[in-house]
């Protein structure tokens, strides 16, 4: 990749940019023309810039909304900029600050409060979907990433060149690499390799002053904190270099479902004593969901145990069979696939599609059916009794769609030191809870009524999951645990959300905004705050903890 060297200071920018524009001109048009006139553009940026007047406008910014909880929001962007090289990135950033417009950076589209495309201030989308280009070294076991790129896709090109390559990231095919790795990205490969986080080694940031800069160019610090710290705070991630890990050429598969009716509630409780102690090569996930019962009338609650095994059937049974006897795993209930297929299988089973599907089908970035949804996340650090989960499932039973992911931890996550990168929550927590609820009713008296739901879903675990802080995982956003001002925020009001999210390492993060983005440009609802003098004086002190 070329870099591109600046020897204007941001002001000469600025001065040099204004003299083209006529004194008449709006926010919106003199923006538009600061681009135009931009000097240091590789490919013409004509056809890659969206004003709310362009005929294509609607259809590009409706292309990446998952939550259609967002879909009709009169806070729309001034501008969407699709860029396709770096130098259009550049003149977005330099632009917007040259205009008073924040930014927003959307890959994948999945932020579950529309951060990357919804914003209550003057703003432009940098959607960079246009910038997915894959590139594998088989013989180096790395690929370089650009962050455009979806999951699926990534998957999919690594199994094109390689049978035993594979990389440990989330299960939704459609997610953009951009904001997923950067926030950490969980997958059926943590616990033998860790996060998708774990395994970057190189990066291409753009900063606030418009520089390209690699890992060694931004310095250890910056590449510490997007590696977990997410990436919207500090500059916009235009590529990833990782580490591919090995696979073996057959891994196994099982989706086994059982009713309360069938014991899902002992199983579970079984698991939770049992799934971070397991052979690093199995991941078991519990999803579990009202359903409709054998008995006519009635429903029932239904825990699907989703494994992805890093080996043959005859090698699992026997370790299932010795640790968790009470799911009575058979032979007949397993798959034995490649590791491509096992990806297919566990992104068919989220979507509740067929699984015999062929890898192309990760290719598809349109899949993901649009739904309005509110999610919320928890981390848990010892087992919930049996009480505790009979009262969720109680609770399953009052919404039509709700939904419970248990993801067990150890392994390879708890070797890693939690200050190894920015992503804080490893050694000590057994399973990670993802909480969801979905719903097709219109209007705000229904979305109203399915919030409070999971609010009192998140309220009622209180007492079983970790305190002090009560974690949370940054890449299942949720405003409802705090929100920074539209202004400055200070470090103590952002560490009501900050240190759910990032723990300890929540401070180093702030050091590292203030350093490097210092007027706190690149913000958000919940971005990384900059910190005063006195702060910066109080935080860069040594820890007493």
């Amino acid at each position: 990749m070329k870099y591109l060297s600046y020897y204007l200071t941001f002001a000469t920018f600025v001065t040099f940019l204004f003299s083209f524009e006529p004194p008449s001109l709006d926010t919106r048009e003199k923006f538009v023309q600061c681009l135009y006139n931009y000097p240091f553009i590789s490919n013409s940026i004509f056809n890659v810039v969206y004003t709310q007047t362009n005929s294509s406008y609607s259809s590009i910014l409706d292309m990446s909304i998952r939550n259609s909880r967002f879909s009709n929001i009169s806070s729309k962007p001034q501008v969407i900029v699709t860029p396709l090289d770096v130098s259009h990135i550049q003149a977005t950033i330099i632009c917007s600050q040259c205009h008073g417009l924040q930014i927003r950076t959307r890959s994948g589209g999945h932020d579950y409060e529309g951060l990357s495309y919804v914003a209550q201030v003057p703003f432009v989308v940098i959607d960079i979907f246009n910038l997915r280009q894959i590139t594998v070294d088989v013989e180096n076991r790395t690929a370089w990433v650009q962050a455009g790129a979806t999951l699926g896709e990534l998957y999919y090109t690594i199994s094109q060149k390689s049978k035993t390559l594979g990389f440990p990231a989330g299960v939704c095919a459609t997610v953009g690499t951009g904001g997923h790795f950067s926030g950490g990205g969980y997958g059926f490969l943590m616990r033998k390799y860790g996060l998708a986080a774990d395994n970057i080694i190189d990066a291409h940031i753009i900063d606030v002053n418009g520089n390209l800069l690699d890992r060694k160019a931004m310095g250890e610090d910056l590449f510490w904190a997007i590696r977990g710290g997410g990436g919207a705070s500090f500059g916009v991630i235009v590529t990833w270099k990782i580490k591919l890990v090995l696979v073996p050429p057959t891994v196994t598969v099982f989706n086994v479902a059982r009713t309360l009716e069938e014991n899902a509630t002992k199983i579970v409780q079984k698991w939770q004593l049992v799934a971070n102690k397991l052979d690093e090569r199995i991941f078991i996930r519990v999803d579990a969901k009202k359903v409709n019962s054998v008995e006519h009338g009635k429903q029932t609650i239904q825990a699907n145990f989703v494994s992805m095994f890093l080996g043959g059937v005859e090698e699992l049974i026997p370790l299932m069979q010795k640790s968790l006897p009470e799911l009575g795993l058979d032979r007949k209930d397993c798959t034995e696939t490649s590791w491509i297929g096992s990806v297919v299988f566990t992104n068919a089973v989220l979507l509740g599609s067929t699984v015999n599907e062929a890898p192309e089908v990760l290719l598809n970035r349109s899949r993901l059916l649009r739904r309005i949804n509110k999610a919320k996340s928890d981390y848990v650090r010892k087992p919930i009794p049996i009480d505790g989960l009979e009262g969720l499932w109680r609770l399953l039973y009052e919404v039509p769609d709700g939904e419970l992911q248990f993801g067990p931890y150890g392994g390879r996550m708890d070797e890693i030191s939690e200050s190894e990168i920015s992503f804080s929550h490893r050694s000590g927590f057994i399973f990670h809870i993802h909480y969801m609820v979905i719903w097709e009713e219109e209007g705000d008296e229904a979305a109203q009524r399915y919030m409070n739901w999971i609010r009192k879903l998140y309220k009622y675990m209180e007492p079983y999951v970790s305190k002090f802080p009560r974690a949370a995982y940054m890449n299942y956003k949720d405003l409802d645990i705090g929100v920074n001002n539209n202004g400055y925020t200070s470090y103590n009001q952002a560490s009501i959300w900050g240190l759910k999210y990032f723990g300890k390492n929540f401070r180093r993060l702030a050091i590292v905004k203030t350093k490097v983005d210092p007027r706190n440009f690149f913000r958000n609802e919940q971005s990384i705050p900059t910190l005063s003098d006195e702060e910066n004086y109080i935080n860069s002190r040594p820890s007493s903890i």
